[in-house]
């Protein structure tokens, strides 16, 4: 470096390299950047056309269930209007044949009518509804069958679709880690080279060094004047609830309402192992909602989360003990991680802070620790965190999860 900075041509061939991977780098880090957000909204839209696979099969399940129940009583309407017949003392060959046979199934039943026209005939209405119910129940039960398949097939596409996303991520992680390693080198040298002073490439790097201090103190600083602001919130919202449950019973249960929530508030472990991911109340419950668009990207219709209000910067928490499975851009739900815990369920946290993740891919976690800081990446108005809880690959209700583990929200 310092030969080529008193050889001009040299000088000029080294300011070239050094711009040349300067640029490279870059380029790397915004290529695999662009394919991690590709491939995050692919996983997202993957996740949505699951669910919606589940629903519909679930759906035609249910009315596939509820036109054999109309078939069975329908059934056992049309047997006891033959019996009443048969206990009349008409004597028809037709029922005598009826009730030769063993007693069956409510298909057992309509397929030996079917052969009876007489006593078909006599109770027409009631059998046509019967048999209408049969073949409905009949049909929606091979439409279930199909959407089962297809059901299972989206999920496994889904479960294809994060582990690209997750592998992406980590390229461009590694790029971005790269990048910053040398780039700060690299202009420092580039400096170096254009300076017309005896200043040397040492005394640049120490430049260097100094500044990449002062902004990790910066970044801290902030994350802890955040973390402030979100106790101090959680604090306030608290006492707010102390003084309604107060002035609600008269003052009477003011005690217990103030127990329970010193021990539900963000970071702080419940007896059953799990903890309130955030310290500010609940935006958002989960349930129906428009869609919402920003930065880009939009949500489906409908909210399947639960949104706690969080400063930027304020501090978000595993849920539970566990190991990350996902950490990394996902598309409308921005920077995202997912941790996957022992009882077979997992936690999604959206909308994170850009550079705020503190925990990575496959590492374990445990309930209250720090992860992550509250943002406003993806189909996000505003910084807060989006939280999910997800059975099977399908995100359920987080509000009633955590209720039934004895977290309050």
């Amino acid at each position: 470096m310092e030969k080529a900075r008193r050889n001009e041509a040299s000088k000029n061939s080294e300011i070239a390299r050094i711009e040349t991977l300067i640029r490279s780098l870059q380029s790397d880090v915004e290529a695999k950047q662009a394919e991690a957000e590709r491939l995050g909204q692919e996983h997202v839209l993957a996740v949505e056309a699951y669910e919606d696979a589940v629903d519909r099969a679930e759906t035609l399940q249910a009315q596939a269930d509820a036109e054999s129940a109309r078939a069975e009583a329908a059934a056992q309407k049309l047997g006891i209007l033959i019996t009443e017949q048969y206990r009349s003392g008409k004597r028809d060959p037709a029922l005598e044949l009826f009730f030769s046979g063993e007693p069956g199934s409510a298909d057992d039943l309509l397929s030996r009518l079917g052969t009876m026209d007489r006593l078909v005939e006599a109770n027409r209405e009631v059998y046509a509804d019967a048999t209408g119910a049969r073949d409905n129940a009949q049909s929606l039960s091979a439409q279930a069958e199909v959407a089962r398949a297809e059901r299972d097939r989206r999920k496994n596409d889904a479960e294809k679709k994060m582990q690209a996303a997750q592998n992406a991520a980590q390229a461009a992680l590694v790029a971005l880690e790269t990048q910053s390693e040398h780039r700060d080198v690299l202009e420092a040298q580039l400096a170096a080279l254009r300076d017309t002073t005896a200043i040397t490439v040492a005394d640049y790097q120490t430049g260097v060094e100094v500044r990449r201090r002062e902004r990790a103190e910066r970044i801290r600083r902030e994350r802890a004047a955040a973390a402030a602001r979100a106790r101090e919130e959680e604090r306030r919202r608290q006492e707010e609830e102390r003084e309604q449950a107060a002035n609600a019973g008269g003052g009477g249960t003011g005690g217990n309402t103030s127990g329970g929530g010193a021990a539900s508030g963000g970071g702080q472990v419940q007896p059953s192992g799990w903890v309130r991911p955030a310290h500010g109340g609940v935006t958002s419950y989960f349930g129906s909602r428009g869609t919402i668009c920003s930065n880009g990207y939009c949500t489906a219709s409908g909210h399947r989360g639960l949104d706690f209000a969080a400063s930027c910067g304020a501090p978000i928490y595993a849920a539970a003990s566990g190991t990350v499975t996902f950490a990394g851009w996902s598309g409308s739900w921005g920077n995202y991680i997912k941790i996957l815990h022992s009882d077979g369920s997992t936690t999604a946290y959206a909308h994170i802070l850009n550079g705020g993740y503190n925990v990575r891919y496959g590492q374990r976690v445990r309930a209250g620790q720090l992860i992550a800081y509250a943002g406003t990446t993806g189909a996000s108005t505003g910084c807060h965190l989006h939280f999910e809880v997800y059975r099977d690959g399908v995100r359920v209700d987080p509000a009633a999860h955590l209720r039934n583990r004895g977290v309050r929200v």
